[in-house]
């Protein structure tokens, strides 16, 4: 019974995708009077229809068909330079589009234009001005015969997912576009493992509900995937997911970063499949093994790389399956390299191999130090340093950088402790915290239970935030630094500057302090831009009763001229780099 009722929920759902299939559906004009297409377009509108594209230069009419590949073509007949009886005849003997709905929308009356348009192939003729009702009613029968044939052709009946014949014409044309635009596509082939044992087990019908499943469990992870480096077209996104042959599908990314980001949406499909799935009042367990490759390093060939998939995911399946396997040695060596790490880092936090760097922060008038900013530092199994720039963005990458940022805030603030209860001059302690903590529900609790346990006073911590934490959701980013602010501590934006979002906001922002990026800092004597920038902050700054601190002071022009504008402090190698406790201490003390 719940095999039925589950398969009856896929059913209703592939029927509302039908539907919002048909009001994604992408419609093509075609007419010398933009104003007439603009008409149409606002009568479709009213309709639901939201996916326009409107030519009026007859002439780009097929450029823009093969880019934009629509669902139906709206065509007038009679226009200047190439006419749509040209347009229709080419549309008719290209490849790809013979079987293109095309509406023909026309001002004449002539009988003879209308044989013609038909015996060229022209699937319905509409005369203009038209009527919305009418307009409506042979757009939507159209797209729907279109679709009704499309899932027959196109379609696998079950998991209603596109077929080989779909995949092979959408690999086709997303390498053409990525030719064209000189971006990356990647080929994920996967097969589920041991899934024969279901069909013997449980049935066919248990393996039939199984297929289903865990196509909508790989499209959850593609529809939530968009912000790891690929992107989709409105619409598009079921047609990246296919289904090849028994259980063996292939998802294509379009317009990825790099590698690592396809090894991620990898991962999570490899963890969305293994979750339990519940069949006859048992448990059922899948995996899978996935095989990629990449364009362009490793070919440019649609077919070459659909092997070299295959070959990867076969490897997979040889050693026991449940993984994945980039058929690129080098790109293979590198998410090697990279999960290595990973493993290495998860280790560091377990074995306590973290240790505080602190640079500080300089009155730029008295040349005394007022603060120190801590920045983490690993020293690995082998007592070798590892970069911060290694670790910490793979650590933002997998969640780390949370419970790492835990353990800087407690040594932080517990240091900053014993150094005021030591009789150290009471300076300031800055911590950074990432875009990746605003998404924890318990951030304020977790930095006051800190706070409260290290037992420091926090009107010396400062948090230091990104610019490009502000680029979205300003009004909660606003509500969270307000709580922080109610700890009585002292909030301040990192590399101001390099972003576009704060300036009008931040006199809604309760920050005290801005730092101005080093970006900005490395060529300011020189560069007239960089100046310009640095003296915009450093004004705005003093509007608004900001402290300025500018960050990679290296040279004394530099300090001259932030001296000459009144910034408030500098941090750079000029007065010290980043330094253990005990160097800071002797400093501090040579400082008195």
């Amino acid at each position: 019974m719940a095999m039925l009722t589950n398969l009856k929920q896929v059913k209703t759902s592939m029927k509302d995708d039908l539907q919002q299939q048909l009001m994604n559906a992408r419609i093509m004009m075609v007419d010398d009077e933009l104003t007439t297409m603009e008409v149409v377009q606002a009568f479709l509108e009213d309709k639901g229809y939201h996916n326009f594209v409107l030519v009026d230069k007859s002439v780009e009419a097929m450029k823009v068909l093969e880019e934009r590949r629509p669902d139906i073509l709206l065509l007038d007949l009679m226009m200047p330079e190439v006419s749509g009886f040209d347009i229709l005849s080419a549309v008719r003997n290209h490849p790809k589009f013979k079987y293109l709905p095309i509406v023909i929308l026309t001002s004449s009356s002539d009988a003879d234009n209308k044989l013609q348009a038909f015996d060229l192939g022209a699937t319905d003729f509409l005369a203009k001005p038209v009527d919305p009702c009418e307009l409506d009613l042979r757009v939507r029968n159209t797209l729907a015969a279109k679709a009704y044939i499309d899932q027959l052709a196109y379609y696998d009946s079950l998991t209603k997912l596109p077929n080989r014949q779909l995949f092979l014409e959408r690999f086709d044309w997303a390498l053409t576009e990525a030719k064209r635009h000189k971006h990356n596509v990647a080929l994920l082939h996967m097969e589920l493992d041991n899934f024969d044992r279901i069909n013997d087990t449980i049935g066919l019908n248990a393996g039939d509900e199984v297929l289903c499943l865990i196509a909508r469990r790989i499209e959850g992870i593609i529809r939530r995937s968009d912000v790891l480096g690929f992107s989709m077209e409105e619409g598009d996104d079921l047609i990246n997911l296919f289904r090849l042959d028994g259980n063996v599908y292939s998802l294509l990314l379009d317009q990825i970063k790099s590698a690592e980001h396809t090894a991620i949406v990898a991962e999570r499909i490899i963890e969305a499949i293994r979750e339990p799935i519940q069949l006859e009042n048992r448990d059922v367990y899948v995996t899978a093994s996935i095989g990629i490759a990449v364009y362009p390093p490793d070919s440019e060939d649609c077919m070459a790389l659909l092997r070299l998939a295959s070959s990867a995911k076969d490897y997979v399946k040889s050693n026991g399956g449940n993984s994945f396997q980039f058929s690129s040695d080098s790109i293979n060596a590198m998410y090697e390299q990279r999960l290595d790490l990973d493993s290495r880092l998860r280790k560091a936090l377990e074995r306590d191999q973290f240790l505080l760097h602190y640079q500080p922060k300089v009155n730029i008038v008295t040349g005394t130090i007022e603060g120190v900013e801590a920045l983490i530092r690993w020293k690995d199994d082998n007592n070798n340093i590892v970069s911060p720039y290694e670790f910490i963005p793979l650590a933002e990458e997998t969640g780390l950088i949370v419970p790492i940022s835990k353990w800087v805030m407690k040594e932080a603030f517990t240091k900053l402790r014993q150094w005021h209860e030591s009789g150290i001059p009471p300076i300031t302690m800055s911590v950074n915290l990432s875009v990746r903590h605003f998404q924890e529900p318990d951030l304020i609790a977790t930095v006051r239970g800190i706070i409260q346990r290290s037992g420091v006073d926090p009107q010396y911590l400062t948090i230091e935030i990104t610019e490009g934490l502000l680029m979205d959701d300003i009004d909660s980013k606003i509500k969270i630094l307000e709580q922080m602010k109610a700890l009585d501590l002292n909030i301040s934006i990192d590399d101001f500057g390099t972003g576009y979002s704060s300036l009008g906001y931040l006199s809604r922002l309760p920050v005290d302090e801005i730092k101005i990026d080093r970006s900005f800092i490395i060529d300011v004597v020189e560069s007239s831009s960089s100046r310009a920038i640095a003296l915009s902050v450093i004004f705005l700054a003093h509007s608004l009763g900001l402290e300025t601190v500018a960050e990679g002071v290296e040279t004394e022009q530099q300090l001259g001229f932030l001296k000459k504008e009144r910034c408030s402090q500098y941090q750079g190698f000029l007065f010290s780099r980043p330094i253990p406790e005990d160097a800071l201490l002797k400093l501090l003390s040579s400082k008195d």
